[in-house]
């Protein structure tokens, strides 16, 4: 396995989506890291040379904020939000949505599981009072 920004990538894929594996690289500047490094997409991680992961590993650390580097930036992005008072903060720290999605019948997986409250719903059969 080829180690790219402490990140051990996957050698039986191709090197296009085995950077991927690295936090803060997507499809599309995977691609433009490849170009820059003029390394054919489609070659697989374990035919690389040396020389090869070294020009990718070079590029990464220099031009681009990845893994720790990113996540402390948005850790930090986030903090600042919540210490300011903005709107976008309370609902971080409240661990609801930011962006204006609705909560009433979605945002399970922001909010959490169900909580059960004592009162609610209608037992079949009973009208309401």
């Amino acid at each position: 396995m080829a180690r790219i920004a402490g990140v051990d990538i996957p050698k039986n894929k191709q090197v296009w989506v085995s950077l991927q594996y690295i936090y803060g690289i997507g499809n599309t500047l995977s691609h433009k890291i490849l170009a820059q490094a003029e390394v054919d997409p489609s070659t697989k991680v374990s035919d690389l040379t040396e020389e090869e992961v070294n020009r990718l590993r070079e590029i990464i650390d220099k031009g681009h904020n990845v893994e720790g580097e990113l996540r402390k930036e948005t850790d930090l992005n986030i903090k600042r939000l919540i210490e300011i008072g903005s709107y976008r903060g309370s609902r971080h720290r409240h661990g609801l949505p930011v962006r204006g999605q609705r909560t009433r019948t979605n945002a399970r997986a922001k909010r959490g599981t169900r909580k059960t409250v004592a009162g609610r719903g209608q037992r079949r059969g009973m009208t309401k009072k």
